[in-house]
């Protein structure tokens, strides 16, 4: 084998977790070899009962490892070829345990245990293919310390991560400075158009612009536009309702900073019928999407109803099974949408407090809050759907959840990717991350990473000294 094959092709050896967070996995090494330990196999079996994430994913696993190896039984020793079953994406082999290894652990490592066993793997095919780089794989972090430990190469699974790094993540939002308009505005028209001021510009600039990302410039009078459409060189910029003004107030809420006007000018726009609120805790996007949703709903009657839904991880032990109904078990998890409510019901301070509970019984009337696991088959028509804790769904959930949405619904998906309490998931490879890199510069979607705290004073220097 390591004399047919090109020097710079690696074999790849697979711990059990990454076929259970990606079973496509076997298809994300292109030219290079994969192998298979007989343990995880066996584990991959012990993981296959169930419907959870884990579980689908470990069965779909082996439906692919069946298809890839039925009816090529002879070719097994010498690797199976994965160009046909994977459509070309993978050019390697696959290959399968078949024999027991000789290798001996440090006696401090039971040999009965499966991630010692797999390293054990790890160890002979080091000694058996000296010029070939083996390298395992693992999301288990200690698993990659001992391979180290032991000389072996070792590294994450990384491909199912959109960024590297999120600090590159798309923000939604963008300063430009007083040269840009040197560099841009040499042929600029503007005019007028439903109480909005246009900007055409041309420049090399204009062609890095994404739609619907937000612009802005610092200035005695700030400079907040959003961009309108970008063909080439050629973009045009729309300045922004104000809704830091109280007259724009939307159900008596006011934007508190330029990122929370960005938000709303997003929220309120009929055209973005997608759009992904990123930011830490009291940046105020779930109460900026309330009352978003409860002034296209309740005034203007743009949607029928508001549904909200969110992961149900429990951040400490599990609190067993609750009595009642889907919207009475989704209680306990929905305290952040009743804080909210109470807000936005407080606001209204003439009607006394029978017109406030009238308010609240209408209100609560038209929110529902839905549990995910009964969301598919599904299909939301001119509904106002908010994904709490967007985070902590995986890329799959994701795309189960958004293609739920029928003609003239809108999607809200809110979180802070710091917070992931999901096992497996990372700040890289968390469903949130994933669909706002996909959906940046799509005409009717919008994105806004909010960056400042505004619940309290202790709450913003807890944020910073803790």
């Amino acid at each position: 084998m390591a004399a047919r094959k090109p020097k710079s092709t690696k074999l790849f050896v697979l711990d059990t977790n990454v076929l259970m967070h990606d079973p496509t996995s076997l298809y994300r090494f292109e030219e290079h070899d994969v192998y298979l330990p007989m343990v995880t196999l066996e584990e991959l079996d012990g993981h296959k009962k169930g419907m959870s994430e884990v579980a689908r994913n470990a069965r779909q696993a082996s439906r692919f490892l069946d298809e890839i190896v039925s009816g090529r039984e002879a070719e097994i020793v010498e690797g199976v070829e994965l160009r046909g079953p994977s459509k070309g994406m993978a050019t390697g082999k696959l290959f399968l345990q078949t024999q027991a290894t000789a290798m001996e652990l440090p006696v401090q490592l039971p040999v009965g245990k499966a991630d010692n066993q797999i390293l054990t793997v790890v160890m002979h095919l080091a000694h058996q293919y000296v010029k070939r780089h083996v390298v395992l794989v693992s999301k288990d972090i200690n698993m990659r310390i001992k391979a180290r430990a032991l000389g072996l190469s070792s590294e994450d699974y990384f491909n199912d991560q959109v960024l590297e790094d999120t600090d590159l993540l798309y923000t939604g939002v963008r300063e430009i400075d007083h040269d840009f308009w040197e560099r841009n505005g040499k042929d600029m028209k503007s005019w007028q158009e439903g109480g909005r001021a246009l900007y055409q510009l041309k420049g090399n600039d204009c062609s890095t612009l994404l739609l619907n990302q937000m612009i802005f410039q610092e200035a005695e009078k700030p400079f907040l536009a959003m961009v309108k459409s970008v063909e080439g060189k050629t973009a045009v910029l729309e300045s922004i309702k104000d809704y830091s003004h109280p007259k724009n107030a939307i159900w008596g809420i006011t934007a508190r900073n330029r990122e929370q006007n960005f938000a709303l000018n997003l929220l309120m726009n009929p055209d973005i019928d997608f759009i992904t609120l990123l930011g830490q805790a009291g940046t105020g996007k779930t109460l900026l999407t309330l009352a978003s949703a409860l002034m296209l709903t309740l005034e203007e009657k743009r949607y029928s109803e508001i549904i909200m839904t969110r992961v149900t991880v429990p951040v400490g032990e599990d609190i067993g099974f609750l009595p009642g109904t889907e919207e009475e078990k989704m209680a306990p998890w929905m305290g952040a949408l009743e804080d909210n409510l109470d807000v936005l019901n407080q606001i209204d301070s003439e009607s006394g407090e029978w017109g406030r509970a009238a308010t609240r019984d209408l209100i609560r009337s038209r929110i529902k809050i839905k549990s995910l696991n009964f969301m598919r088959g599904r299909t939301f028509l001119n509904k106002f759907l908010i994904i709490d804790e967007a985070q902590n769904l995986t890329p799959k959930q994701m795309k189960t959840l958004i293609t739920r949405a029928g003609p003239g619904t809108k999607v809200v998906c809110l979180g802070n990717i710091a917070q992931i309490d999901t096992p497996y998931l990372t700040e890289g490879s968390s469903g949130l991350t994933y669909v706002v890199d996909r959906f940046k510069g799509w005409g009717h979607s919008g994105h806004v990473t909010l960056q400042r705290g505004e619940r309290s004073r202790l709450a913003d220097h807890a944020a910073e000294v803790l």
